[in-house]
């Protein structure tokens, strides 16, 4: 009987000492927030840089208005040029510190979420445990136990202690179903928190390409006299000559063969259509479809190779790019696109990931297999209702069409702004995005002087 009575009480022991396990997370979490002060700090000193760069910004933005204001000689024209040059690379320096304070945010997301999966599998164990000890226990009858013991006190301390097992098992499971749905929030957020850093790192692309321009044309004016740059300006064939030019130039839309590409006039004649469909602008049609554009340099330069992972490799030089595609959302609908079109899913191209996020998306548009395929969005479906043919994001009419649709379901008939910034944000983002909006409505306004150079 001893024997059998020191058994049931190790056990118990044992059993209690795990629960105890309960009061760990609470430490470890203490310690975690301890460590966690320092990230802390650094992303307020992020904060802080960002508040100086905007006023920075804000003082040269002045400065340029003013400029712009003033008369067009040479040197007025050369120090705007280097203002907006200062401008940009403000706005870079904006972009890199909000980098860097994703990156922070998406590390201390990361660390939360292991933190909170090892508490899950602790609390699994510990289950277990107590769980397998209440099995062992419930297979003995009462009279056995009763019989087992040779002081009635032990046998209804051991009720007790199996009836608290009981009611600790409860509160545990309780605790993991809530680990669960915290893990899965975390999760949620970290998604989020790298499509913000995804949208800011493609900003800062923009960025850059926007200073080399300027840059180029600062230099071009640096070579010239003020007599020069007057006759330029003034020069009456200039409209003519700007309008063969671009009757000439060929659109250039990244994964359209140049045998395929149109010239801007074919283009332009494509989006009037659009528009006839939608009721957006031609312009600013054109205009998002060179912005996507000028962000992918990768566009349409990898090759999906790996449904189960996403994973792919580079056209050009056959390097595995593991985040080629997302599995779960789009893998299905890019097989199923596929497959209706007649193409090998192995060997179209898309778009390769950037240096955070998922690439995978398809054409001129870079519609995303799910935006496209998904009857949720269905912005394939909605191309083919309007053109009575199965949608290809490849070709380029369809992408213009598709892209015009999308543009006016965000409101673009009401605010071009709004609507450019949903197309490329959704329905919320931050101040340091709207470069993108800002720039495509630039492009537009450039668009709307060739067009009426084309009409001349």
């Amino acid at each position: 009987m001893l024997k059998i009575l020191s058994k049931k009480v190790i056990k118990i022991i044992v059993c209690f000492a795990l629960l105890l396990g309960f009061v760990l997370p609470v430490l470890r979490w203490v310690d975690y927030e301890v460590l966690a002060q320092t990230p802390q700090e650094e992303r307020q000193a992020l904060e802080e840089e960002l508040r100086k760069l905007e006023e920075q910004l804000t003082s040269i933005e002045g400065d340029i208005s003013k400029t712009e204001k003033e008369k067009k000689t040479l040197q007025n024209q050369i120090y705007l040029l280097r203002r907006k040059v200062q401008s940009l690379n403000i706005q870079i320096q904006q972009s890199n510190t909000m980098i860097q304070d994703l990156g922070l945010q998406i590390n201390d997301t990361q660390g939360s979420i292991e933190y909170t999966s090892l508490e899950v599998e602790e609390s699994k164990e510990r289950l277990s445990a107590i769980l397998r000890t209440i099995y062992q226990e419930d297979k003995k009858s009462l009279i056995e136990i009763f019989l087992a013991e040779e002081d009635l006190s032990n046998f209804f301390k051991d009720l007790i202690a199996l009836q608290t097992l009981n009611e600790k098992s409860h509160e545990l499971l309780i605790n993991i179903k809530k680990l669960k749905v915290s893990l899965e929030d975390q999760k949620e957020s970290l998604d989020e928190e790298k499509l913000d850093l995804e949208r800011i790192v493609k900003i800062r692309i923009l960025q850059r390409q926007e200073s080399s321009q300027l840059k180029a044309e600062q230099e071009s004016y640096l070579k010239l006299t003020e007599e020069q740059y007057q006759i330029q300006i003034k020069e009456k064939q200039e409209t003519e000559k700007k309008a063969s030019a671009i009757r000439a130039r060929i659109f250039e839309l990244i994964g359209v063969s140049i045998s395929k590409a149109p010239t801007f006039g074919e283009a332009y004649e494509i989006a009037k259509y659009v528009s006839s469909v939608t009721g957006v602008r031609p312009a600013l049609v054109l205009a998002v479809l060179t912005q996507e554009s000028n962000i992918g340099k990768n566009v349409g330069q990898c090759y999906l190779k790996n449904t189960q992972t996403g994973a792919g490799v580079r056209i050009t030089n056959n390097k595995v790019e593991l985040r080629t595609m997302k599995p779960t959302r789009d893998v299905p609908y890019f097989l199923e696109i596929c497959q209706k079109l007649g193409r090998d899913p192995f060997s179209t191209p898309v778009s390769c990931p950037m240096s955070i996020g998922w690439g995978g998306a398809m054409g001129p548009a870079q519609f995303i297999p799910d935006t496209w395929g998904n009857p949720r969005y269905g912005y394939g479906a909605k191309v083919k209702e309007v053109t009575g043919k199965e949608a290809d994001p490849w070709d380029i009419r369809d992408a213009f069409l598709a892209s015009g649709l999308y543009l006016r379901d965000l409101g673009a008939s009401t605010d071009e702004f709004k609507a450019v910034m949903r197309y490329f944000s959704g329905y919320y983002w931050s101040k340091w995005e709207e470069f993108y909006g800002r720039s495509v409505l630039a492009i537009a306004a450039q668009y709307e002087q060739d067009i009426k150079s084309l009409a001349r």
